[in-house]
């Protein structure tokens, strides 16, 4: 009886097959890392490291002057509305939405005065998240925060 040669027997098939999936599969996560960006890591992450105390004191100065919104959103949720209800007057204020994990879904909106203590503007309508809120006064003094669900027509922020 003559033998077979050897790639007419499973056992070295079997034997490589384990060593070549593998291979594969680090082809395939390599190309999914390269070509793909998850927006998680911020560019300026020692920048913002350094803001943190000046973002505290700007808290506690909103604190301090009790400084109060409502914001309201239209149903397709392309303008906003804010009515501030204690704090200093302000010419215009500056609202940023932020997305938890998706960079590119951030917004930083202009809001101008069209009443007294009532603030407009026009915005991207965003996808369906929990949204971070942060209504700060153009000059930098004061800021107040909170989170938004975009399924709910407004939220009311206040300083903490």
């Amino acid at each position: 009886m003559t033998a077979n040669p050897w790639y007419r027997e499973p056992w070295p098939w079997l034997l490589m097959s384990g060593p070549a999936i593998v291979v594969v599969a680090g082809i395939i996560t390599t190309v999914l890392a390269v070509t793909s960006f998850d927006g998680m890591v911020a560019d300026d992450y020692y920048k913002q490291g350094l803001d943190v105390n000046r973002v505290l004191a700007r808290e506690a100065r909103a604190k301090a002057l009790g400084v109060t919104a409502v914001l309201q959103f239209g149903e397709d949720r392309r303008r906003v509305r804010v009515m501030l209800g204690a704090g200093e007057p302000a010419a215009s204020l500056r609202l940023t939405l932020s997305h938890p994990t998706l960079a590119g879904e951030d917004q930083v909106l202009s809001l101008a005065a069209s009443a007294p203590g009532i603030y407009e503007g026009e915005m991207r309508a965003p996808r369906h998240a929990r949204l971070r809120v942060r209504l700060e006064d153009m000059e930098g003094r004061w800021q107040i925060g909170g989170a938004w669900i975009t399924a709910e027509p407004g939220l009311r922020l206040e300083a903490h």
